[in-house]
């Protein structure tokens, strides 16, 4: 059990090390740096890599902003085979809405209750 939250550590720090390294280095904004790991999550689960990832790391692979992009693909993915063509857009919301509905709503919630200080 130790050895599962060691590799969950370990694997999370290395993706959010190369988030930063590609701001630092690179000078790449946050949004363009999201959105590259976004799409580097969505290419490895299009190869069939992020999930054995996820098998080994646990949520040290499925936290980062990288399992964003793999969702979308996997759930893309998913349908297709179960729904035709028209699974590519349906997929993706399916999987994802929840995640991005609660992060809605709780970020309204938060709006409401805090006082913004812009």
């Amino acid at each position: 059990m130790l050895a599962m939250f060691f590799w969950a550590f370990v694997v999370g720090g290395i993706i959010c090390v190369i988030g930063q390294l590609l701001m630092d280095v690179c000078h790449l904004t946050p949004g363009h740096t999201l959105s590259l790991l976004v799409v580097a999550g969505a290419i490895l689960d299009g190869f069939d890599l992020y999930e054995p990832l996820i098998d080994f790391a646990g949520a040290g692979a499925t936290v980062p902003i990288t399992s964003f992009g793999n969702s979308l693909v996997h759930g893309a993915l998913e349908e297709v085979k179960a729904h035709g063509i028209i699974g590519v857009l349906t997929g993706m919301f399916e999987v994802t809405s929840s995640g991005i509905s609660s992060a809605i709503i709780f970020a309204f919630i938060g709006a409401l209750i805090f006082k913004s200080k812009g």
